[in-house]
């Protein structure tokens, strides 16, 4: 173990991850030097501009560029002598569903490269289990020198990013006693408790079950939802009476699962447990009850639009909350689960028009993923027949829902996945009807609808 403190570092991959962190350390004093292969990042970074959307995030970046305390370029240098290396880069699933590991392997290598006798590597990536040990390890081992190994997960929530890696604590596995005394007094600098765990393996596990424990929840939720619309009583009302001060019922309200980690991160942790003969029946079949949602809510839209007489063929469905949450805010489209409710809707409705709105997500973003992209929720509305809710942004609950219904063509359908209004108390205009997810056979307070 080096002595003294590891004042300079360098972060690997600046994603939503790689990057919060990057300035995060900055900002507690550290010299970090961050590395990103994909130039349109290193040209928004040389304006002090970030990628994505993170409050607070500019500020601090362009903060820390001025400082010196933060620099990004596209390799390691060759005469870098920093000690510590922090991997962050992305692992997504791949076309047959497995998880892609070359970019942790391809930037494992580029740190093998430029190792010194003393560096300390950090894995913080998410990764299938055992993958620091079988693929990182022998790499280093490659190059012949001496150095402390870690992992590190990442636990921030998107929109809270800067604030929690201060607060949070941090798990940490060392390959070594060492390594983990000396990783744990790096991140003291950032968030003042450090939770240490027996290995590496250990770490790596905790990522993959906190993320997987997340969607079987929401899963269940959805369930009750589908029982729910089943019976034809209110999911909502079920799950809030039934926890109103009883202190061993804890369901979240049901609604889309997705984003860059839970869409991902049973998928990957069931990869790694198959290796070893086992297969995590709970959190298959929860991934898969999430993953059904989108097809199942648009099925019964498409049967509901069948009944209503004068529903055009050629409608106009409006797509409200692109992002793959709107609580906290972001612009982050992956894992949104948009994606497969507009897959769904392109089968149901193949001649209809399709619009977008996001209250934070750029409006060449919109049209880049499919929809045309309307500047202002009620341009969304206007002469829709269909409109979705897909997210929980505080421009949807601000909404009046009466009035949001206004500029829609009669008949008109607000399908709501998030109970948005369900506190409220409202009639519906003429030829307009509410639904909300778990609420299929009782609709909030409707007036009538041509049938």
């Amino acid at each position: 173990m080096r002595i003294g403190i590891d004042e300079e570092v360098c972060v690997l991959g600046l994603g939503y991850v790689g990057l919060t962190l990057a300035v995060a350390m900055a900002d507690a004093g550290f010299r970090v030097q961050g590395i990103e292969i994909r130039e349109q990042v290193l040209s928004l970074l040389a304006e002090g501009k970030a990628h994505f959307f993170e409050p607070g995030l500019e500020n601090r970046l362009a903060r820390v560029i001025r400082s010196g305390h933060f620099t990004a370029r596209k390799t390691i240098p060759e005469n870098y002598n920093g000690t510590v290396f922090i991997v962050t880069v992305g692992t997504p699933l791949g076309a047959d569903g497995h998880s892609r590991l070359d970019m942790v392997e391809s930037v494992a290598r580029e740190v093998s490269s430029r190792l010194k006798d003393g560096d300390l590597l950090i894995m913080r990536s998410t990764v299938k289990l055992g993958t620091t040990r079988k693929i990182v390890v022998p790499i280093l081992q490659a190059s012949g020198k001496r150095f402390d190994l870690a992992f590190c997960p990442e636990r921030t929530l998107e929109g809270k990013a800067l604030t929690e890696l201060r607060q949070l604590p941090q798990i940490v596995g060392g390959d070594t006693e060492a390594a983990s005394i000396r990783a744990s007094q790096l991140f003291n600098r950032l968030t003042p408790t450090v939770v240490r765990v027996s290995d590496i393996e250990t770490a790596e596990m905790i990522k993959l079950i906190d993320n997987a424990s997340r969607d079987v929840a929401f899963a269940y939720a959805n369930e009750v939802a589908r029982a729910c619309d089943a019976v034809g009583i209110s999911a909502v009302e079920v799950i809030q009476a039934g926890k109103l001060g009883y202190p061993r019922t804890n369901l979240p309200m049901p609604g889309p699962v997705g984003g860059p980690c839970l869409e991902k991160d049973p998928h990957i942790l069931a990869e790694g447990l198959a290796e070893r003969g086992m297969a995590p029946a709970i959190t298959l079949a929860a991934r898969r009850l999430n993953e059904d949602q989108p097809s199942e809510v648009v099925r019964f839209l498409k049967e509901l639009a069948g009944s209503l007489d004068g529903f055009p063929a050629r409608p106009t469905i409006a797509l409200l909350g692109i992002a793959f949450k709107g609580r906290p805010a972001t612009d982050d489209l992956r894992g949104t689960m948009a994606r497969p409710v507009l897959d769904a809707l392109r089968q149901a409705f193949p001649q209809a028009r399709l619009r977008g709105y996001d209250a934070v997500v750029a409006p060449a973003e919109i049209e880049r993923f499919g929809l045309e992209p309307a500047p202002t929720l009620e341009a969304a509305m206007d002469g829709a027949s269909l409109a979705l809710i897909l997210n929980n942004h505080p421009a949807f609950s601000a909404a009046d829902p009466e009035l949001l219904v206004q500029p829609m063509t009669r008949p008109a359908i607000l399908y709501d996945f998030w109970n948005t209004f369900y506190e409220h108390r409202f009639h519906m205009p003429e030829g307009t009807r509410y639904i909300a997810l778990g609420s299929h056979g009782k609709p909030v307070l409707p007036e009538s609808i041509s049938s």
